[in-house]
């Protein structure tokens, strides 16, 4: 028997957190680091399900007060959390673990539709 709390984890991770000490972008430290966390979970027995957002890449507040279109500057972010995504993806795989990236947004050759 399991003496985990939760067999099912549901991790919502900022884009912004991704950054780690860069400006900009995914720092491979943090990343790396999270899907080593990940695994070890997986391996004391939980089901894992990240949600990972854009703001490290992309934050479509400041455009849309600039008079971009929300709906495009939505859509913009959701790619960017897509990006996002295929990171996270990339380190556990790396790790010998088995990732999927899915999307509401429909990009086939990228990622399963949600």
């Amino acid at each position: 028997m399991s003496s985990l709390a939760y067999r099912r984890i549901l991790l919502k991770v900022s884009g912004e957190a991704l950054m780690g000490d860069e400006d900009y972008g995914i720092d491979p430290k943090v990343i790396n680091r999270l899907a080593r966390e990940v695994i070890e979970a997986q391996q004391a027995g939980a089901e894992v399900a990240l949600v990972i957002g854009g703001g490290n890449i992309f934050r479509g507040a400041g455009l849309a007060a600039g008079g971009m279109d929300r709906v495009t500057g939505d859509q913009m972010g959701m790619l960017a959390t897509v990006i996002n995504a295929l990171a996270m993806q990339d380190a556990l795989e790396k790790l010998g673990a088995k990732a999927r990236v899915m999307s509401a947004i429909k990009i086939n050759d990228v990622c399963e539709d949600y």
